[in-house]
């Protein structure tokens, strides 16, 4: 499948804003992991940490573009990722007390290696999702994300944290690639390529009913919060 150049610069967006929107989590393992270590040290751990991290998730979503060709497979990554998009809504991204910071340089890349291999299966199927089989696309994405998630993580969170609104966008893009995912599953494709109309409809079902779903959950989880306090 040909894809042209507005169609490629699109998808290149929609892949740095992907990998930025789930860096939350990233940034909170490299500062805990870095934390107890001397400054000048501090940014070396940044920097071949990530760098390791960063390798071993082109290899990872280049593995996971070559298995969503296998069929059904688009369909079950598709589920994931609406699933994925739902918990970027609900969670509060504070269960990192299994992260130990490192006492020396080896330790602390190694455990921002780990951890980031741990956690990386939201971006990495996100990212293969966007792609769209294009191995360009997974590598020059990650590879521009990277320096923005490593610099400006902080600001990234700062951001979030004062216009909540932000997750809501993230969470409308990974619906709509999760949809878009299930609409291009070799089984489907041809009824959906008749099917306009249905197709859209199914998308926008998929992106209001995470929307709507997440929403609920946050408003039943301030409640309870609520009640406990009083």
């Amino acid at each position: 499948m040909e894809t042209t150049a507005a169609e490629f610069f699109l998808a290149l967006i929609n892949i740095v804003f992907l990998d930025l929107i789930l860096a939350g989590d990233n940034a909170i393992v490299i500062g805990l992991a870095a934390r107890n270590l001397p400054k000048e040290t501090q940014k070396k751990a940044i920097i071949y940490g990530t760098a390791g991290a960063v390798v071993l998730r082109i290899i990872a979503t280049i593995l996971v573009v070559w298995l969503l060709n296998i069929p059904w497979l688009l369909l079950v990554g598709g589920v994931l990722l609406i699933g994925i998009a739902y918990k970027l809504l609900t969670d509060d991204n504070n269960d990192h007390g299994n992260i130990k910071a490192g006492n020396n340089l080896g330790a602390a890349i190694r455990t921002i290696i780990v951890a980031d291999a741990a956690m990386g299966l939201d971006n990495v199927i996100a990212v293969a999702g966007a792609a769209k089989h294009n191995m360009i696309l997974v590598t020059l994405g990650l590879l521009i994300s990277v320096p923005i998630v490593v610099w400006g993580s902080t600001l990234f969170i700062k951001l979030i944290n004062r216009f909540p609104w932000i997750i809501y966008v993230g969470s409308v893009v990974l619906a709509y690639t999760a949809s878009s995912m299930i609409t291009e599953e070799k089984h489907f494709i041809g009824y959906f390529e008749g099917h306009q109309i249905i197709k859209y409809l199914l998308i926008a079902a998929i992106i209001v009913g995470v929307l709507t779903a997440g929403h609920l959950k946050k408003k039943s989880a301030a409640r309870r919060q609520s009640s406990t306090l009083s």
